[in-house]
């Protein structure tokens, strides 16, 4: 056998060296896909006209449910309940969460330490738990079960993904920065505003957003306190049980299109920055 022949049959074919060049894509690409495949679900049976109640078999292609989103009795309603708890809720941890996290970054003070490790507790903790302690809470302070009950769980359990977030952020940014402000003859609040705040606002903007999103979500500490207020999991767990309609589909779809556009508008923002900048 020639040493030319003996090269070549040792030469990985063209396919196999593509895989090899292209297996970190792919496998980003499937496990995107495997993670949007349930919001395609949602999406197409929501253009379907069940047979029944349960929308759970494809049946025909309508847009009812479209024109009509309200057409199931409380479920605007929950849902406007929902949004209006998980504004107040994210404006609630993202003040609270930034203040903290400048403070644990900031200053050094005789609890510190122990500080930094209860923030993390609420991310740990299973729901469950944090949902009966805060129902035993409020049951012996004899608080009413409803929308601030609901509110303050949210803010408690948001607020350690805020400070999380904007910690991480803090502790990334120059010192030199303020520095030279200062030696600008610019005050503590011009300082704050015009140096600090602009550089922490992605991390306090990432904290926001995530406590948004917890809290429109979350069923389980919501379920412990929330008394005979409706949230919008709370309905579609409660019509689940009775039926699907098809509206609720129509809801997800809308918001995942929302939020699909939100991210692709600060991603346009971000690299007309960056070419203004360069």
């Amino acid at each position: 056998m020639t040493p030319r022949t003996l090269t070549t049959s040792k030469t990985p074919k063209a396919p196999l060296r593509w895989l090899r060049r292209n297996l970190v894509v792919l496998a980003g690409l499937l496990t995107l896909g495997y993670l949007l495949l349930p919001n395609v679900v949602v999406t197409v049976f929501s253009f379907n006209a069940p047979q029944g109640r349960y929308n759970y078999a494809w049946h025909e292609f309508s847009t009812d449910a479209w024109r009509q989103p309200c057409g199931v009795a409380g479920m605007c309603g929950s849902l406007s309940l929902s949004l209006r708890i998980a504004v107040w809720a994210t404006l609630g941890a993202t003040v609270l969460g930034t203040m903290i996290a400048f403070a644990l970054v900031r200053y050094r003070f005789r609890a510190r330490g122990p500080v930094n490790s209860l923030i993390f507790l609420p991310m740990a903790m299973p729901e469950v738990v944090m949902g009966a302690s805060l129902l035993t809470l409020f049951l012996n302070l004899g608080a009413r079960l409803g929308f601030w009950t609901i509110l303050i769980a949210h803010i408690m359990f948001c607020l350690s993904f805020v400070v999380t977030a904007v910690k991480a952020r803090v502790m990334s940014m120059d010192p030199r920065l303020e520095q030279a402000a200062q030696d600008l003859y610019a005050g503590p609040a011009q300082t704050f505003l015009r140096v600090t705040l602009p550089i922490a606002a992605p991390g306090i903007a990432a904290g926001a957003l995530l406590a948004f999103a917890l809290s429109f979500d979350d069923f389980i500490i919501t379920n412990f306190n929330a008394g005979s207020t409706v949230t919008f999991p709370m309905f579609v767990w409660g019509s689940a049980q009775r039926g699907t309609p098809v509206q609720i589909n129509v809801i997800g779809t809308a918001m995942f299109l929302v939020a699909v556009v939100c991210v692709l508008g600060a991603m346009a923002v971000g690299n007309r920055r960056g070419r203004r900048a360069a």
